[in-house]
C-alpha cells in the first residue's frame, strides 16, 4: 500500500487561492475513482474536486470556510501500489469539475463492495437506524402525518433527531423527544422562555455575497431615486398578449416588458449602461444591454445575466429569463452566465414592498429595483379612479452618475411603461 496526495488544483483564470466549502468524504472512508471529494469556491463559481484514484482517506487538508492556496495539500489517500508521495517528488494535481456557481448538492454515497453471502437467519424486527443530525438551516425530513402530529404536540421538527432512512423523523422519534423532556431544545410551549442559540458559519456563496455587498457599499457612494408608475395599461397589454399568444410563444411576465423599457430608455441614456473601473478611473459604456437578473436561490442571491436583451423580442427575453432563473436555482448556471452584466434589475415580486434601496452590482453604475404592483385610488383627469401602481426604486453610483441623469433615465422608463405602445417604436 502507498500514499497518494492530491493537491489543490489550478482552477485557471489566474486564481491563486480558493475557499474550501464542503467535504464529501471523511477520514477512514473509502472513495472510488472520479468520486467528488470536496467543493471549493472561487470568486465566480463553485468547483467540484474529483478523486483521480480509488483509496482510503488518511487525512483532510483543511476545514470548510478555510482559504487554501492553489498547490497546497487537499487530501491524502491510502492506495494500492506505491502511491505518489515519494521524497522529492511533487504530488500531482487533479482536474476540477465546474458544476455550479452557488448551490451544492447532497453527496451521493458510494456503494460498498458486495459482502459475502451469509447464512439465512430468522426474520427480525429491523434495528433503528443511527440518528442523523442535520446541518444548520437544513430542512427536517418527515412524512405529512408526522408533521401534523408534531404541530398538534407543539414540537418544532428542527430540534428533533430523526432515526429513519437519511435522517427522516418518525413517530417514535417524536415519542422519544417528549420522553426525554426535549433535551437541550426549547420547550414546546409557544410562550416559554428560550435560551437556545445557533451559530451558522458564513462560508461559500454567503461569504462571497457578504464580501461583494460590503465592498460595493464601501467603495460606491450610492444614491437612490424612487418613482411611482401607473402600469394599468402595461398590465392590460401583458394580459392581452398572453391571451392571444401564450400557447404558441409562452407566457409573458412583467419582467420582460420592464427589460424592453430599459433597452429603449438606454438608447437615450447610454451613460447608465456602463461599468466603472475606479482604479483606472475609466467608465466604459456598452451598446449591448446585458441585464443582470437578481435571483434568489436556496443558498443566496445570484445574478444570472440576460445577454443582448436589445436583440430579442418580448418572448425571447421571457424564455431566456426563465431558463437562467431555473439554472441559477438548480445550481446548473455556467460561469459565463453569471458575469458580464452592464445593468441589473432587482425584483422581489409580490413581496417587493413599496420602497427599497438596492445595492449596486459593482462595477455597474445603476440598478433598477422593482416594487410590488398594487391597486389603489388615484386622481386621473380630476376623477378618483382605481389604477394599478408600482414603484421603481433605483440606485446609482454618484461618482459617475449625476442626480439629473438618473432622474431623466427613470422618467424615460416611466414614460415607456405608462404608454406601452412606445415600447415598440423604432
Amino acid at each position: 500500500m502507498g500514499t497518494h496526495v492530491i493537491k489543490m488544483p489550478d482552477i485557471g483564470e489566474g486564481i491563486a487561492e480558493v475557499e474550501l466549502v464542503k467535504w464529501y468524504v471523511q477520514v477512514g472512508e473509502t472513495v472510488a475513482e472520479d468520486q467528488t471529494l470536496a467543493d471549493v469556491m472561487t470568486d465566480k463559481a463553485m468547483v467540484e474536486i474529483p478523486s483521480p484514484v480509488a483509496g482510503t482517506v488518511l487525512a483532510l487538508g483543511g476545514t470548510p470556510g478555510q482559504v487554501m492556496a492553489v498547490g497546497s495539500e487537499l487530501i491524502r489517500l491510502e492506495v494500492a501500489g506505491a502511491g505518489n508521495a515519494k521524497a522529492g517528488e511533487p504530488a500531482p494535481s487533479v482536474a476540477p469539475r465546474v458544476e455550479q456557481p452557488a448551490v451544492t448538492e447532497t453527496p451521493k454515497a458510494v456503494a460498498p463492495p458486495p459482502a459475502p453471502a451469509a447464512p439465512a437467519r430468522p426474520a427480525a424486527s429491523p434495528a433503528p437506524a443511527p440518528s442523523v443530525r442535520r446541518e444548520p438551516g437544513e430542512k427536517p425530513l418527515a412524512s405529512p402525518a408526522v408533521r401534523q402530529r408534531a404541530r398538534e404536540l407543539g414540537i418544532e421538527l428542527q430540534f428533533v433527531t430523526g432515526s429513519g432512512p437519511i435522517g427522516q423523523i418518525r413517530h417514535e422519534d417524536l415519542d422519544a423527544y417528549l420522553t426525554r423532556g426535549q433535551g437541550n431544545a426549547p420547550s414546546t410551549s409557544g410562550y416559554a422562555t428560550r435560551h437556545d442559540e445557533q451559530a451558522i458559519p458564513v462560508i461559500g456563496l454567503r461569504r462571497k455575497i457578504a464580501q461583494k455587498m460590503a465592498e460595493a457599499k464601501r467603495r460606491i457612494p450610492h444614491f437612490s431615486y424612487v418613482e411611482e408608475i401607473d402600469v394599468t395599461d402595461l398590465e392590460a397589454l401583458r394580459v392581452h398578449l398572453n391571451g392571444k399568444h401564450a400557447q404558441q410563444r409562452g407566457k409573458l411576465t412583467l419582467l420582460s416588458l420592464l427589460i424592453r423599457a430599459l433597452v429603449v430608455a438606454l438608447r437615450e441614456h447610454p451613460q447608465l449602461n456602463a461599468r466603472y473601473d475606479d482604479e483606472a478611473e475609466v467608465v466604459t459604456r456598452y451598446g449591448a444591454v446585458h441585464v443582470g437578473i437578481a435571483t434568489q436561490s436556496d443558498n443566496g442571491l445570484m445574478v444570472p445575466v440576460l445577454r443582448h436583451a436589445e436583440s430579442r423580442d418580448l418572448w425571447g427575453n421571457a424564455t431566456e429569463i426563465t431558463r437562467l432563473a431555473e439554472a441559477a436555482r438548480s445550481g446548473k448556471a455556467q460561469r459565463e452566465e453569471l458575469s458580464g452584466s452592464t445593468i441589473t434589475l432587482s425584483s422581489l415580486g409580490a413581496l417587493g414592498g413599496i420602497v427599497s434601496t438596492p445595492v449596486i452590482n459593482a462595477p455597474e453604475v445603476a440598478i433598477v429595483g422593482v416594487n410590488r404592483m398594487v391597486e389603489r385610488p388615484v386622481v386621473l383627469n380630476g376623477q378618483i379612479v382605481v389604477r394599478k401602481m408600482m414603484n421603481l426604486s433605483s440606485s446609482f453610483d454618484h461618482r459617475v452618475v449625476d442626480g439629473m441623469d438618473a432622474a431623466a433615465f427613470i422618467q424615460s422608463v416611466r414614460g415607456l411603461l405608462e404608454h406601452p405602445a412606445s415600447l415598440f417604436l423604432e
